[in-house]
């Protein structure tokens, strides 16, 4: 179990996440115990009208609850017909990648700086563990991460592209990163959501969330959560996402020793 978060101050489309880059190894019994002790909140994005949504007839319609939202995916009885979206429709309809300019800056000596946030997955395995390193989350062994980030279903990162005046080269540095697991229909979940704390207090966290929940509701996936620990709770609260709506309780599995 993941809890997504920020160092405070304030897919599947990608090539190759961290399960949990600042957990220990799910072996160790202090791991679960950890786990249990500081159980993060379970928080649940509720659409805003801000967001615009793929064949979406109204912008803001009267919104179902959550479980209502969830069993609309299912027969509510054997007669109902179901008619199959054929899979070229589909295939035509899934929004690429984007790449997005969030913010651009020249420095004094000249220096061109862009942020830059991209959907494509396109993540260096060592890279993230550097910025893994920087907001103090502890190493996990590479595969793992490898593993993790292949079985997204979206990967999404902020880097930093800086071009020098004269040279005619630039130099890419990832400075942030989230992804999300789905069942690729209804619902997902993100994860892992950093920001190189040198980049952080100039709200690239929020856009890499925002964008992120735009890239899902581009998909048709509208029910999305996360969990928060305590010290980023209002940072998502901020965003749309309730603490427990409707009574809803999180619920973990640990291994008995």
């Amino acid at each position: 179990m993941l809890r997504s978060s920020l160092v405070a101050s304030s897919s599947s489309i990608c090539q190759v996440h961290l399960p949990a880059c600042h957990s220990k190894s799910p072996n160790n019994s202090s791991y679960f115990r950890q786990m249990r002790d500081e159980a993060p909140t379970k928080m649940i994005w509720r659409e805003d009208c801000s967001f615009s949504r793929k064949r979406r007839i109204e912008l803001c319609p009267l919104k179902a609850g959550f479980w209502d939202s969830i069993r609309s995916g299912f027969l509510k009885n054997n007669n109902t017909q179901v008619v199959e979206t054929p899979t070229s429709l589909l295939e035509d309809e899934e929004p690429l990648p984007q790449e997005i300019v969030l913010l651009e800056r020249t420095q004094s000596d000249g220096v061109v700086e862009q942020i830059v946030f991209s959907s494509a997955g396109d993540v260096d395995l060592y890279d993230l563990q550097t910025l893994c390193d920087k907001v103090g989350w502890p190493r996990r062994p590479l595969s793992k991460v490898a593993a993790s980030l292949k079985n997204s279903y979206l990967v999404a990162t902020l880097h930093s592209i800086t071009r020098l005046p004269d040279a005619g080269t630039e130099r890419k540095q990832l400075i942030g990163m989230g992804r999300a697991t789905s069942d690729h229909a209804f619902n997902a979940t993100i994860w892992d959501v950093l920001v190189d704390p040198s980049y952080q207090g100039q709200g690239l966290g929020k856009a890499l969330v925002e964008q992120l929940i735009r890239a899902l509701l581009q998909r048709d996936i509208g029910n999305i959560t996360l969990f928060a620990d305590s010290k980023v709770v209002d940072f998502y609260k901020n965003l749309g996402f309730e603490a427990d709506p409707e009574g809803i309780k999180g619920m973990f599995w640990f291994p008995r020793f």
